[in-house]
């Protein structure tokens, strides 16, 4: 219901989730940082000006929106949507975190399958009244960030 997806879509992130890298490098195997069964979070490739290595957070099943999302899939998306979110506090020397989520065109969602965006947030940083920088974040920009966090749930013993 609801659905914008236009005929042919070849979804990223469906390919990300099947282990295929983008040939133009914008969603990489390395950019993912946590699975757990049924969703993914990688680092996003589009960046704010002073939010930089924001992670998306995505079911593995193809959704395209919050319309379409069974509980099941949106458990296990929001599960790993906290899990991302203390990483990125304890990794990431921020002040907080904030989560995002859009569903049709005039809520600003861009890419037609379910995801959360789980920012790094810092005093003053105005995320919220800047535009998000032009093109994406170059595979050796994102890559600190991935190793970063996937460093942070290797450790031994840690609880998120």
């Amino acid at each position: 219901m609801f659905n914008h997806e236009p005929d042919g879509y070849e979804c990223p992130f469906c390919r990300l989730v099947a282990g295929v890298d983008d040939p133009a490098g914008v969603n990489l195997t390395a950019d993912i940082v946590r699975r757990n069964p049924l969703a993914t979070a990688f680092v996003a490739p589009g960046w704010w000006p002073n939010n930089q290595g924001h992670v998306l957070v995505v079911s593995d099943a193809h959704h395209e929106n919050l319309y379409d999302l069974p509980a099941e899939a949106g458990h296990a998306v929001h599960d790993l949507v906290r899990e991302v979110a203390v990483a990125i506090r304890h990794t990431y020397d921020c002040a907080g975190v904030s989560t995002r989520q859009h569903n049709e065109p005039a809520g600003h969602q861009t890419a037609w399958h379910y995801h959360v965006h789980v920012f790094p947030r810092y005093p003053g940083d105005e995320l919220y009244k800047s535009p998000s920088l032009p093109g994406f974040a170059s595979p050796a920009a994102r890559l600190p960030y991935a190793r970063k966090l996937r460093a942070y749930f290797d450790l031994a013993g840690v609880v998120s």
